[in-house]
């Protein structure tokens, strides 16, 4: 793998980490976008992950998976059919794919959008912080949640 498949995440690119944990704190509903059922995938294993170690309600969006599920959880076609506004909206999608997943976090009320590990795209950035979300980009949720465990418990215990 290049660099430029999976660039080194910069500090612009996340809020601090007292706001990330914050936000991972007070969050209750994650849409996964490009969740896949496919054991082998990334975003299969990191699903699994986050409703195992987490208390996040999980709903995964996909529309090609069909009726597949992973741990009893189904997927959804599109953002627009998860039946909440999600906290966080984290999308497994290639960088230059993410612009509609951006709006379609705008149009679901989100109030996160979070690009995974390798995944970057300036101008959804923008898009979405100009409507109001908090924008995490080349992050994985799984490492940072871990990584920042005894704030995320801190900030909810406050």
């Amino acid at each position: 793998m290049n660099a430029e498949s999976c660039p080194i995440p910069r500090v612009d690119q996340a809020p601090a980490d007292d706001v990330m944990a914050l936000i991972l704190a007070r969050s209750h509903a994650v849409a996964i976008v490009g969740a896949s059922p496919r054991p082998d995938r990334t975003s299969h294993a990191i699903a699994v992950w986050l409703m195992e170690h987490t208390p996040y309600e999980i709903f995964l969006v996909n529309p090609l998976a069909g009726d597949a599920d992973i741990e009893g959880h189904g997927f959804y076609a599109s953002l627009d059919e998860v039946p909440v506004a999600p906290d966080i909206v984290v999308a497994f999608r290639r960088s230059e794919d993410i612009p509609p997943v951006a709006q379609a976090a705008i149009d679901a009320d989100a109030a996160v959008l979070w690009m995974q590990l390798g995944i970057e795209n300036a101008d959804a950035a923008v898009s979405a912080t100009e409507a109001g979300l908090e924008v995490v980009q080349n992050r994985c949720i799984k490492v940072e949640y871990a990584r920042l465990r005894e704030q995320i418990d801190a900030a909810r215990v406050a």
